[in-house]
């Protein structure tokens, strides 16, 4: 990961401030599986802004009810830092994330465990959208040396290729990304 240890927070600003607000404001535990640009910006630096932290799971499920009022998009959190939790309903992204997950400040929070997708479930998860930030996430990692384009050959193969719904066009896209940010031998 590219933060440097010198930092006085575990996370950059905003998310610090916003995360640690959170966490003060829950009820109870809550366990999120987050990926996207938050989990690029805090952990890679990646420069584009995000002003959403995107999850796919959440545990206990009753608790995205409280976690949405509390810092979801218009709340009283979000309004103030600008920054706002969004479930992801519709997404895909390797079958086995979850044994790569890594928790985000595991000692700073008492209720909010912030768990993050791996950086190559990260680019697969952006497979299916391929816009062109998504592409510019892609690219900017590759050259940040944080990619190695074998993990994304093979995590897609055996556990995205089988249950994605076009496989096609995310074989395609896959190889042109590999091709175009890694080298023609990479994408062949």
């Amino acid at each position: 990961m590219a933060r440097d240890s010198r930092d006085r927070t575990p996370l950059p600003e905003p998310w610090w401030s916003f995360l640690l607000e959170v966490d003060g404001a829950l009820s109870a535990p809550v366990e999120l599986h987050c990926l996207g640009g938050f989990v690029l910006g805090a952990l890679w630096d990646l420069p584009r802004p995000t002003a959403d932290v995107d999850f796919v799971a959440i545990r206990p499920s009753r608790s995205g009810n409280e976690l949405l009022r509390v810092a979801g998009e218009g709340s009283e959190i979000s309004k103030k830092r600008g920054l706002h939790f969004q479930q992801v309903t519709i997404a895909e992204y390797p079958a086995d994330y979850e044994s790569r997950l890594a928790e985000l400040a595991p000692l700073e929070f008492r209720r909010l465990h912030v768990l993050v997708f791996e950086v190559h479930d990260v680019v697969l998860a952006k497979l299916g959208r391929n816009s062109p930030r998504d592409r510019a996430d892609v690219e900017f990692l590759a050259r940040r040396g944080a990619l190695d384009p074998e993990i994304l050959r093979v995590r897609f193969e055996q556990e995205m290729r089988p249950y994605v719904l076009n496989e096609d066009k995310d074989t395609r896209t896959l190889l042109l990304w590999l091709d175009e940010y890694f080298g023609p031998i990479a994408g062949s």
